[in-house]
């Protein structure tokens, strides 16, 4: 029986998803969990892979149970042996046909940016910082060029393993509330670094050294070199992965769970 499964976790332990041999990413950790259930052996396959301080609220795996289950054990069971950094949300059963990474039509990013003159300590880890006052506006008159299909070498980092650098941005959100910023994306697929390389042209933007202009020029350049430095993965959250109605899974967490620092 194929499994899906709903992961939620924070990333500032692990060496991002991907397994590695040392053995300490949030995959090695679910199939050593998934395996103390089954009794065997259990591999999954992830919707995307997240890097190293990354989180998730929605990330999406699917695995071939080697043995039968109720859901329950596949949540709750396997919760048992996950470290407290990581869960389980949900279980449905899939048809064959479904696989989490080439059945997903979108992807949705959000990434927590608090501005303010003195770092955080109780978000720490969870909020990337910048300290200087930000023009918010002007961020969003610059984030308007990014939507759509395009091109986006400018964004991606230089191991991205992407055969194709088009990609189409349909979202591109920016909201500010007490200081923290909040940059809401979705697209039908990422490139490695996109999301916190997009960010890190934004704050260049806010801060007054780049403008919408620049930023279009960015992107119609596709010369990576050219583009700012990649922001740092503490506020970056993998928020949810869209798929055809006919497999009935959940849809997107629930925004709220990602409030816990206010």
């Amino acid at each position: 029986m194929r499994i899906a499964l709903g992961i939620e976790y924070d990333g500032r332990r692990f060496a991002g998803w991907q397994s590695q041999p040392h053995g300490n990413t949030v995959q090695n950790a679910l199939e050593r969990a998934l395996a103390e259930i089954a009794g065997a052996k259990v591999g999954v396959v992830a919707a995307g892979r997240t890097d190293a301080g990354v989180h998730a609220s929605q990330q999406v795996v699917h695995f071939d149970a080697p043995v039968e289950r109720p859901l329950t054990a596949w949540v709750r069971g396997v919760n048992r042996f996950l470290p407290p950094e990581v869960a389980v949300l949900w279980a449905e059963p899939v048809s064959c046909e479904f696989h989490a990474r080439f059945s997903a039509f979108s992807r949705s990013y959000s990434y927590f940016l608090l501005n303010h003159p003195v770092r955080p300590a109780l978000s720490a880890g969870r909020v990337g910082w910048f300290h200087s006052p930000l023009d918010v506006a002007a961020m969003r008159v610059a984030a308007a060029q990014l939507v759509g299909r395009h091109d986006f070498s400018s964004f991606r980092a230089a191991e991205c393993q992407a055969k194709n650098p088009v990609k189409h941005l349909q979202q591109l959100d920016i909201v500010e509330s007490g200081g923290l910023i909040r940059f809401d994306f979705s697209a039908d697929a990422f490139l490695h670094h996109m999301v916190r390389n997009i960010v890190g042209a934004l704050v260049y933007v806010g801060k007054g050294s780049l403008d919408a202009q620049g930023l279009a020029e960015l992107l119609a350049a596709r010369e990576r070199r050219l583009a700012p430095p990649t922001f740092m993965p503490d506020g970056l959250f993998l928020t949810g992965v869209g798929y055809p109605a006919e497999f009935g899974l959940p849809t997107r967490a629930d925004a709220a769970r990602l409030t816990f620092w206010s």
